[in-house]
């Protein structure tokens, strides 16, 4: 079968297209003849080994694809890798009928990127009606369903960031009420921007998977009792240390979430992704498709979503 393969750490030209052996099916998972395979910004640290859990050479990278099983089912599917490839293969607790006339795309939105951006808000936020909400890189795929989620759970204000006018207008278009530039140099910049986004007032809500200025500058924009979850750090410069003694005397918070802790719990998959497939076939979520590439341009993708020159959900098709 054609798949990705890495066998060294490194950049996008690590990604390299090979002939390898179909998988081999364990008992009680299913083989899946993939139609196309989510790229995700992990992937691109999972390449260099720079991601939460640590990699293991030769890999195949991926974590979600939809594709067919052997009974006939089109399922769109979580995995622990072997998404970039013709056949992989997965569990059926983290496999999801997807509904007739959702698009590869829109499924592969939901079960990692939209998956995330719904328990962003609703388990660690626990966002409240009224309260102010930024999402950073609102141009990417959690970034555009949280800017939508955020508006229908009731947000009173939901302030984009983006580096581009093009992401900014578009994130106005799925319901932020104000869009500002995400690029800054310090955090004194982001602090400065989101207050005056916020006509002087401090935010209580932030989704922040930047790092380095826009977190520390998020951090200090935050009112008493904001939330500020981390979920990545894509700028690839950590923030500053946080002393304890300054949370406490703002009564602020900070909050790591990373999805797989929910895989570990498939009633809290099932929730967002089979609620987030139900809002795209009720036209009332809309998915931002952010490209399709054969899969032997993987390199190409990882290359684009590193530039910051994709918005919404890219796709791997064999």
């Amino acid at each position: 079968m054609r798949a990705i393969q890495v066998t060294k750490f490194g950049g996008p030209e690590v990604l390299v297209a090979s002939d390898l052996p179909e998988p081999e099916v364990p008992e009680g998972a299913i083989a899946i003849d993939v139609e196309a395979a989510g790229v995700n910004y992990a992937d691109t640290h999972q390449a260099e080994n720079s991601y939460l859990a640590p990699a293991e050479l030769p890999l195949i990278p991926g974590a979600e694809v939809v594709g067919i099983t052997p009974d006939g089912r089109r399922v769109v599917a979580l995995l622990s890798g072997g998404g970039y490839a013709e056949k992989t293969v997965a569990w059926p607790q983290m496999c999801w009928d997807v509904p007739s006339g959702v698009t590869a795309a829109e499924a592969l939105s939901v079960v990692l990127q939209g998956a995330t951006a719904w328990h962003l808000l609703k388990t660690s936020a626990r966002l409240e009606k009224g309260e102010t909400v930024v999402v950073h890189a609102a141009g990417g795929g959690v970034g555009t369903i949280a800017v939508q989620l955020a508006k229908r759970w009731g947000a009173g204000r939901v302030i984009a960031t983006a580096s581009s006018q093009a992401k900014r207008d578009q994130a106005i278009n799925l319901g932020a009420d104000v869009a500002i530039d995400s690029r800054v140099d310090t955090a004194d910049e982001m602090r400065s921007s989101l207050r005056e986004a916020n006509d002087g007032q401090k935010v209580d809500v932030i989704l922040d998977m930047v790092g380095g200025p826009t977190f520390d500058g998020g951090l200090k924009a935050l009112a008493p009792f904001g939330r500020l979850v981390a979920f990545g750090m894509a700028g690839r410069v950590p923030p500053q240390p946080i002393d304890p003694g300054m949370l406490m005397g703002t009564s602020r918070s900070v909050i790591g979430f990373w999805l797989v802790h929910c895989m570990t719990k498939p009633g809290m998959m099932d929730a967002a992704v089979e609620d987030l497939l139900n809002l795209i076939v009720s036209t009332e979520l809309t998915v931002v498709a952010g490209g399709s590439y054969p899969l032997d341009q993987a390199r190409r993708a990882h290359e684009d979503l590193r530039a910051r020159n994709t918005t919404g959900k890219l796709v791997l098709v064999p």
